[in-house]
């Protein structure tokens, strides 16, 4: 588990990284950089729990400020356009779907590690 959490730590290190070019990169580098931090402590066994907690409800809440833009490029009949670098100049929502999607890949990796932190707490 250490080398899985070192590993998603490196990921989200690259993530935030990515983010400096970003129209709002403060934001996006605080939460990746967060998640990074979240899965270091994890490798040395440390889970925060209501950190895991409080940063869970507020991705949740980041994601649902995203998800109409996601729905609108759900109902896009060229959903590759979200792997395009120019389309997310032309279309608000391919943004926001990839937010969202970065959000959900955060919220993944709480769950994780909030099911290990009850299991390491039994």
């Amino acid at each position: 588990m250490r080398i899985l959490n070192f590993v998603l730590a490196v990921m989200f290190l690259v993530f935030a990284f990515i983010q400096v070019n970003d129209p709002d990169p403060i934001i996006w580098i605080l939460i990746y950089g967060a998640m990074a931090v979240i899965c270091v402590m994890a490798a040395f066994q440390y889970y925060p729990r209501k950190v895991l907690l409080t940063l869970g409800l507020v991705y949740i809440g980041f994601s649902i400020y995203y998800f109409p833009g996601v729905m609108e490029w759900l109902h896009q009949e060229d959903r590759s356009e979200l792997f395009d670098n120019l389309a997310k100049m032309e279309h608000w929502y391919i943004e926001e779907a990839r937010e969202f999607l970065g959000l959900a890949i955060c919220l993944v990796v709480l769950v994780f590690q909030y099911i290990r932190a009850n299991r390491a707490r039994a």
